[in-house]
């Protein structure tokens, strides 16, 4: 338990460090992704992001596990 934790803080860390990279690559403004602006307020919901990362990693988490 204490080594996948220690991964998971790592991979936090990594993609922490990484996130101006990704978000110039447009990560979070997907077609597909819903934002919602109000006159005093945005809501933003990266659905399409959220999905291309889910079957990422799981492809991934299923080539490591091979």
């Amino acid at each position: 338990m204490a080594r996948f934790l220690i991964t998971l803080g790592i991979v936090i860390l990594a993609i922490g460090l990484l996130w101006p990279y990704l978000s110039r690559i447009g990560l979070g403004r997907l077609p597909g992704d819903i934002v919602i602006e109000r006159e005093n307020m945005t809501f933003h919901f990266p659905l399409m992001t959220c999905l291309l990362l889910s079957a990422f990693l799981s492809l991934v988490f299923w080539i490591v596990n091979r």
